[in-house]
């Protein structure tokens, strides 16, 4: 064995997937010494691939902070297509669920669908993200800017002195040594610190045990195809994150415009032992079985890869930061892919880590600074996994897991908006938990919603939730003319200015400024 290497750096970087790679980039823009550090090799399979109009609004404030104009390109649909269209990636104009009865066929009840858009046009659309290439892309960027790149790399040892962190191990069989005053660990769930420091799970209160099944296919059928819709939806069904949702558990699709389909199911352990799911193909198989509708959409599918089996999907960590480290929220928890929560979570608190760095200096001040950045990540996993949970209480429920979603919609859609006016603060906390009045009533509303509540209950809850979003609703949820199909519209944003504390003009000069 050689003698190796030794690298010393201002900050350590474990994992670089795109929240690893975009702290080498930000770091680097504040002529910081950053190492980044990978154990495998890019371009590799990763999942986690949607993004929503927040993820995209986060990713332009990123890269306007850090004077990032290549990387601003990729938070619209447009605007890559239009400077990076090496990269493949997929258009998402929205949300669409379509509910399902084992053993029967779907037709075009509206009753048993939900679309809701994101965007009017495919100029401003969200994206979804082809990890193998986007991933390989930051690291590029990273690498140009001056980071210091290592991949093929096993870490064995976490020491700190007190000063200084040493991580110890070896890079493509010689030994490696990294030392640098503070480590961020991006390397996602039960990764490299939740081993290392034996950082215990929290356990899960809300969400139930949940198991994934995925991999990437060629060949998907379109879902009009199979159930072509009556009338003029406010986007095609299949150009956003597609769900298949089911009793125990739902199916995801998303469309890259390289030919690949990402698919999957996340499946209550119920239902995963009872398809025996870590036999893969096999599994997956006996799932479409049951809902024919979805098979007759894949039956001319050939999956690319081979399946991966996850035996648990929902993770937290007990711990999140220490005097010098930090795990980023994806490392910290994850709760479910259903809602696409996973990029605005991890951006949230990637920007929060890097105010905390670039604004503290070791010592009492960074600490009470990383206590809170703990705080905040540990409370935003709180609001996801609460609301998730309610939502898998209600997956055989239509109506109800509708109406769910529009505590989700409401602030979400509100959040983006007051964001881009220049007022966050009427937005406290993802998902306006952190709200007096909102975020109150979310978490009582999702925790009656998981008790399964029926008759007068489920109308009584039914009128809380609207009540409840009716201050926030900016995107027409309360229209229930709509009937399940609900467009972007100029005419829901003015109409709704003073409840932005704005002017309809402010509002008319943002629409013009977003390209709307």
């Amino acid at each position: 064995m050689s003698r190796g290497q030794r690298i010393t750096a201002d900050v350590a970087i474990v994992g670089s997937g795109f929240a690893g790679a975009l702290a080498a980039l930000a770091l680097r823009q504040r002529q910081q010494r950053v190492v980044l550090i990978e154990r495998g090799t890019h371009p590799r399979f990763a999942i986690g691939e949607s993004t929503t109009p927040l993820t995209n609004l986060l990713l332009e404030e990123f890269a306007d902070r850090y004077h990032l104009p290549r990387i601003r390109a990729f938070s619209k649909w447009g605007t890559w297509q239009a400077t990076r269209p090496d990269i493949p990636s997929g258009l998402k104009r929205g949300f669409t669920f379509v509910f399902h009865r084992p053993g029967e066929s779907t037709s075009d009840d509206r009753a048993r669908q939900l679309l809701v858009a994101a965007s009017p046009h495919d100029g401003v659309a969200d994206t979804h993200w082809y990890r193998p290439a986007f991933d390989q892309m930051l690291v590029a960027e990273a690498e140009n800017a001056g980071a210091i790149y290592l991949d093929r790399t096993s870490l064995a040892e976490f020491a700190d002195d007190g000063r200084t962190v040493t991580l110890s191990g070896t890079r493509r069989d010689s030994p490696l040594v990294v030392q640098a005053p503070f480590v961020i660990d991006a390397t996602g769930p039960r990764g490299f610190l939740a081993s290392r420091l034996a950082i215990g799970n929290a356990p899960l209160r809300w969400l139930p045990p949940t198991q994934g099944l995925y991999t990437h296919f060629e060949d998907v059928g379109l879902w009009e195809s199979v159930v072509p819709p009556d009338g003029v939806p406010p986007y095609p069904p299949d150009a956003a994150a597609l769900h298949h949702v089911f009793p125990g558990g739902w199916i995801w699709i998303l469309r890259f415009n390289n030919g690949v389909t990402s698919a999957g199911a996340a499946l209550h352990d119920d239902l995963a032992h009872e398809l025996r799911a870590r036999a893969g193909e096999s599994a997956w198989k006996r799932l479409l079985e049951q809902l024919p509708s979805v098979r007759e959409q894949f039956s001319d599918a050939m999956n690319t890869l081979p399946f991966i089996h996850a035996p648990r999907i929902g993770f937290r960590c007990s711990r999140v930061a220490g005097e010098r480290w930090a795990l980023l929220p994806s490392a910290a928890g994850v709760i479910d892919p259903l809602l696409s929560t996973g990029f605005p979570l991890t951006l949230l608190g990637l920007g929060r880590l890097l105010h905390c760095l670039e604004t503290t200096e070791p010592g009492e001040q960074r600490s009470a600074a990383l206590s809170a950045y703990e705080r905040d990540t540990q409370d935003e996993l709180d609001i996801t996994e609460r609301l998730v949970g309610a939502l898998y209480a209600n997956m055989a429920f239509p109506a109800m897991f509708k109406k769910l979603t529009m505590l989700y919609f409401a602030a979400a859609s509100f959040s983006e908006t007051v964001r881009r006016l220049g007022r966050p603060h009427l937005a406290p906390g993802f998902l306006l938990h952190k709200h007096p009045v909102f975020g109150s009533e979310l978490r009582q509303c999702a925790d009656f919603a998981a008790r399964r509540p029926d008759g007068d209950a489920e109308c009584a809850l039914f009128e809380r939730i609207d009540r409840a979003i009716e201050p926030f609703d900016t995107a027409g949820l309360l229209d229930h003319s709509r009937n399940g199909w609900y467009p972007v519209l100029r005419d829901d944003l003015i109409g709704s200015a003073h409840k932005l504390e704005a002017s309809e003009a402010e509002i008319a000069l943002l629409l013009k400024r977003c390209g709307l």
